[in-house]
């Protein structure tokens, strides 16, 4: 009897009565992209929804063979490997708010470059980089509506919802790989704009106060200057000056959560538009002078490119809401 043809993906019907959905069995040839990944991330990935235990279970049972092998979870796959996945099944996913062409085109119209391994947007200040925290979408999903036939597209780094530009999202695994080591390893350097409350002085170059993660009776998670936090530096540049506030070029060494906005609250200098680390008379101050957002910009990356070594500089523009309080205080 000749045996069955496999394909990448066959799926089978959902048994009556099914929790979920259920794929049946998976014969995945590892291309070159995929090559160094551990078995359980790549399950994972391809196995969304699945809890993490019970994938674990399937390997350890033997259903799921790696060129007809049992394997176990932490073995690194290599370019023509043959995977085999057994059919599981999946919860069912909840039906989720799609996002409307309109977003999909403003976010279309922010990317300022573009290659095969790799997108950089310039993010609008409002807009999370994912969904999730009672958010339908972020950045990367609108991304992902966008391009239905994008392989893969995920996101390098981060930006605080309230903070715009510049992010990048890999367009392969590889290239993922090779950015996200490159920030690990300090090579990427990101220079923000922000504008700050008082006189910044300019003999304040840097500010390395160690910063702790804490939670509120809320919730909320905030950060704070903490003898038990993690080391953080961040080096600074003033840029102008106006009546009561000052333009500063951030440039962070360490990548901590919210490390620009504490390290300029720690100074005496917070974020104009910062509802979490600025006081309430400088925020309503900031307010009846017509500022609405977070006064805190990914101005400029340099990185080198995946794969071809060159150096890269890239620069994204202010918004409208931004423009406006500047020329409101140049006046």
């Amino acid at each position: 009897m000749a045996s069955p043809k496999r394909s990448q993906s066959t799926v089978s019907r959902q048994r009556p009565g099914a929790a979920g959905v259920s794929a049946g069995v998976q014969w995945i040839t590892v291309d070159p992209d995929m090559a160094g990944q551990r078995l359980d991330n790549f399950l994972m990935a391809r196995l969304r929804g699945v809890p993490k235990g019970k994938i674990y279970r399937i390997v350890r049972k033997g259903e799921v063979r790696v060129n007809k092998g049992r394997v176990r979870p932490d073995t690194r796959l290599k370019a023509g490997d043959e995977v085999r996945i057994p059919p599981v099944v999946r919860p069912e996913k909840p039906v989720s708010a799609v996002p409307g062409d309109r977003v999909q085109a403003v976010m279309e119209n922010a990317v300022v470059f573009e290659n095969d391994d790799l997108l950089v947007v310039n993010k609008p200040s409002g807009i999370a980089v994912h969904g999730g925290s009672g958010l339908s979408f972020g950045l990367i999903e609108v991304l992902r509506a966008a391009r239905p036939d994008a392989r893969f597209l995920e996101l390098v780094h981060r930006l605080d919802r309230d903070t715009s530009g510049l992010v990048m999202i890999a367009r392969k695994r590889s290239a993922l790989r090779f950015l996200q080591d490159e920030l690990r390893h300090r090579q990427v350097r990101k220079h923000y704009h922000a504008l700050v409350s008082g006189h910044w002085p300019a003999s304040v170059t840097e500010v390395s106060e160690p910063l702790l993660r804490y939670e509120m009776p809320n919730g909320e998670r905030r950060v704070k200057v903490d003898p038990e936090g993690k080391p953080s530096l961040t080096r600074y540049r003033v840029l102008d000056t106006w009546q009561g506030y000052s333009l500063v070029e951030a440039s962070p060494v360490t990548g901590r959560t919210h490390q620009i906005r504490v390290h300029c609250a720690c100074t005496g200098h917070p974020i104009a538009g910062d509802d979490k680390y600025m006081d309430a008379a400088g925020l309503r101050a900031f307010r009846s002078m017509g500022g609405n957002r977070l006064m805190l910009h990914a101005r400029a990356l340099e990185f080198r490119l995946p794969g071809a070594g060159e150096w890269l500089r890239l620069e994204a523009p202010y918004d409208e809401a931004f423009r406006q309080v500047l020329a409101k205080l140049a006046g």
